[in-house]
Formats: C-alpha cells, sequence, structure tokens
C-alpha cells in the first residue's frame, strides 16, 4: 500500500512492517567483529540521502556518562559547569539538554541547585534505570524526560541480561509504560546499536515504541548509542556499522522524527566527531556530547568540537558564547585538576601553538597563515609560539610580541639586536645540554636583563 511518509512527506510503498526476529541464537556478526581479529568495515554499495534536520542541538552527558571514567564531581563543580554550559549554549539552546543522576543525596542537591539558577538552557533530564520506584523518582522532581537503558545488540540482549529477544523487548516495554504511567518523556537509549541486528530487533522495537507512545499521547525518545565506537561515518557502509544506515532506518522505517532522534558516540576508533556529524546530516536532531570528551574507555563526542561543526554546518553560531570554551578547560585544569593533553583541539595549551620557527615567521607577518581561524576572537587565546631550539628569529620577535601586547609601530620585528642576543642565548642553551622549551618566567628575566626597562606586563 502507499502511505505519506513523514520523513519524506512524498507517497511510498510500505507494504509491510519489520517484525521482531525472534532467534534461537545471538547474531554476533562474527565476519565483522571477530574478537580475535580487528573489526572490518564492510560495504553493501546502498546509498541514502542526506536529510538534514530544520533544527540540529546538542545535548549532554557530562554529569551522567563523563562522571562514569573518573572521580564524580562535587556540587559546587556540577553547578559551575552548569553554568558556564549555559553560556556557551547562548539565547536559542543549541546545548538544549544535560542529564543528572537522581540516586545518591549529592546528586539531588546538585539537580536541586542548577534548576534554582532559573536559566533555560540547558534543560536537566536524567538517566534512571527502568524501574516504578525510579521512574516515580523522577516524576516526584518534577523533571520531565529520562533515559532508560533498552540494550538492543544480541551481545546484551544474549549474554548481558540472558534474555531472548522477545523477552528484552517485552521487558523494556513495559519499563517504557511504567514511564507513561508517571507522566514522564522516555528517552531509550539503543546501546550497542552498532552491532545489532537492525532489521530483525531495532526496528520493530522501536516501532512498538511508537505504538505506544501515540496510544498514551506521550512522545519517547531514540538515543542510538554507538557504545563501542564502532560506527562509521562513510556512504555505501552496510549495517550494522552504517551511522548514515542507522539514522536513515530509524526515520524512514520507524518513523522517528528528527525531533526525537539522538546519536550518542564513543571515540574508540578516534570517529567520535566525524560519525556525530553524519548523524546530523542524515536526519538526527541531536547529538550527544561531553565536556572535553570525558567520558568512558576513551570517551564520548567532545561537545566543544560539535560546536564548530555546529557553525560549520549552520553558518553561524546562533549566539553561543565560545569564549566560554577557554574558561570550561581552564576550570578543568585550575579547580578540577584535570590533565588536558597539551595538544588536544581548542582546549589543549598548544593547539594554536608554534614551535617552528618557519611556522613563526609565517605568523609575524600574518597570523592567518599558520591559525586556524581567529582564536583570540572566538577562544579568547591569541595564536602563540613556544620557545626552543627551533624557533628562531621569528619565533622569538612574535612570543615578545605577543607577550607584551606590542602592535603597530611598537612591535619588535626579527632584526631587532634584543631578538639576535635572546638567540644567542637560547641556541647556547640548547648546546650545552637543555631539552625542554623555555618557560615564559625564563625569557621575561633575560629580556630584563638585555633590555631593563623596555618592556612590561
Amino acid at each position: 500500500m502507499l502511505e505519506l511518509s513523514n520523513a519524506t512527506h512524498l507517497l511510498e510503498e510500505n507494504a509491510y512492517r519489520y517484525q521482531l526476529q525472534d532467534v534461537e541464537e545471538p547474531k554476533l556478526f562474527r565476519d565483522v567483529y571477530g574478537y580475535g581479529e580487528l573489526p572490518k568495515i564492510p560495504f553493501n554499495h546502498r546509498r541514502v540521502p542526506i536529510a538534514m534536520p530544520e533544527e540540529i542541538v546538542i545535548t549532554d552527558t557530562t554529569f551522567r556518562d563523563g562522571q562514569q571514567s573518573q572521580e564524580p564531581y562535587s556540587v559546587e563543580q556540577i553547578v559551575t559547569l552548569f553554568k558556564l554550559l549555559s553560556r556557551l549554549s547562548g539565547p536559542k539552546g543549541i546545548i538544549r539538554q544535560t542529564e543528572f543522576f537522581v540516586y545518591s543525596k549529592k546528586d539531588r542537591e546538585a539537580l536541586d541547585r542548577c534548576r534554582d539558577l532559573g536559566l533555560e538552557f540547558p534543560q536537566i533530564t536524567t538517566w534512571i534505570r527502568a524501574t516504578k520506584e525510579d521512574f516515580k523518582l523522577v516524576a516526584d522532581l518534577g523533571i520531565k524526560e529520562t533515559g532508560i537503558l533498552t540494550s538492543c545488540s544480541d551481545y546484551h540482549i544474549f549474554k548481558k541480561l540472558k534474555m531472548s529477544r522477545r523477552q528484552a523487548m517485552e521487558s523494556y516495554l513495559s519499563a517504557v509504560k511504567e514511564a507513561f504511567n508517571a507522566g514522564v518523556i522516555p528517552r531509550c537509549h539503543l546501546e550497542d546499536v552498532t552491532r545489532a541486528d537492525f532489521y530483525g530487533f531495532v526496528v520493530p522495537f522501536v516501532n512498538a515504541l511508537q505504538e505506544l507512545s501515540e496510544e498514551a499521547g506521550i512522545p519517547v525518545k531514540i538515543r542510538a548509542c554507538d557504545t563501542l565506537g564502532y560506527g562509521i561515518p562513510y556512504s555505501e557502509v552496510a549495517l550494522p556499522r552504517s551511522v548514515p544506515g542507522i539514522i536513515y532506518g530509524l526515520r524512514h522505517y520507524a518513523d522517528v522524527p528528527s525531533a526525537m532522534l539522538e546519536w550518542h558516540g564513543h571515540n574508540d576508533f578516534y570517529r567520535a566527531t566525524a560519525n556525530a556529524s553524519a548523524a546530523w546530516l542524515y536526519g538526527a536532531g541531536a547529538v550527544n556530547c561531553s565536556l572535553l570528551g570525558i567520558g568512558e574507555r576513551t570517551g564520548n563526542i567532545p561537545l566543544e568540537s560539535m560546536i564548530f561543526e555546529y557553525a560549520a554546518f549552520r553558518g553561524t553560531l546562533d549566539g553561543m558564547d565560545t569564549t566560554a570554551i577557554t574558561d570550561i578547560a581552564s576550570y578543568f585544569r585550575r579547580d578540577i585538576g584535570y590533565d588536558i593533553p597539551d595538544n588536544t583541539p581548542f582546549v589543549g595549551r598548544n593547539f594554536n601553538v608554534t614551535r617552528a620557527g618557519i611556522h613563526a615567521d609565517g605568523l609575524l607577518k600574518d597570523e592567518e597563515i599558520y591559525n586556524i581561524f581567529d582564536t583570540k576572537k572566538f577562544l579568547n587565546r591569541p595564536a602563540s609560539v613556544m620557545i626552543s631550539k627551533t624557533s628562531g628569529l621569528a619565533g622569538i620577535a612574535y612570543w615578545i610580541n605577543e607577550n607584551y601586547g606590542l602592535t603597530g609601530g611598537e612591535a619588535v620585528a626579527k632584526s631587532d639586536p634584543l631578538v639576535a642576543k635572546l638567540k644567542e642565548w637560547v641556541d647556547l642553551e640548547y648546546e650545552n645540554g637543555r631539552q625542554n622549551s623555555l618557560a615564559r618566567r625564563e625569557l621575561e628575566e633575560k629580556i630584563n636583563e638585555f633590555a631593563p626597562g623596555r618592556f612590561s606586563n
């Protein structure tokens, strides 16, 4: 029969709905995921259309998944990070939601204090066990939406839960009914979707969820979770690893509106950001991230990376205050004691710092030559150089100008006698066996020795 598609608004054939395949043995895709071999990327050359939603947003899991991989945050730390998230999100709420645990007294105190701030964004949601008691707890707290775990691969259904597919589905649907009875919007986390039998379990399960939702008159959200980072963003990759295929399938065969569809990825194969971008491109309305990518094992999608992906896709930041990213990074270092690798994009100490003299020479002439964008404007971090044995005259001159804020006619050229003296000293340091870069204090002391009173900070 023909039906008008909610996704494409076209008449499409819909002769049948995918039915649950309640197999006796688990489908583990051993040709792709041979445990004693490296995972393979299968292609089937099937293309699905790009379908970027009208509205795309970011959701945050810093206080949920982000806390599962390190020492939990204190209440004060959660409140501070929540305020920074709100500032970064901007007036349109591009960082739309953030999720909290609610089990401990500390969890609930943090949630209450963040809610008492009266900030519109990010909206507060929770993550709970799928039990009647937990749904009541969420409802009593006045939270409108909560995440629940609905593992969907046979690795989890057969090996972890010790259930059949039908038993798992019935258990999940029962939990969703409890959410509806409590008046809470359930967000079903399709754990391990990139190892799941997509048309044999995932689509039939989501179709059943949609039917329950329609009966209850309460929406249900779907979060596709790439639990082990197996997702592939390339076109024409076969399921279950295809991010385009997963998002397309959920929209086209399970009728999930983009506004109700979310992607949650991990970075085990360095694809977290690329997979999240693909999810947006093919129809997911939201991507779920954490600050600095902190999360299980290799981490989640770095939230800050998707801020710049958003701007790249939309051509605008839509009011997001990206200088908050630098303040977030500083807070993690200074107050939380988190060690951010120096070469981490956007937040590492050295992400826009060069040591090479030839690069510094380019920066001295025009920083646009070697800087990715105006990092002073967007991150409150000007392009910088680090003085080492490869810095050369240009690197030293650039460092002096940046350190002392010298511009125009006051700027020091690489032909300045002071620069030559400093280079002689730097060269001698490394000839005598020095290995590490020179610290700011060392350079300032030497400048004061060679040119007393010439500069002041």
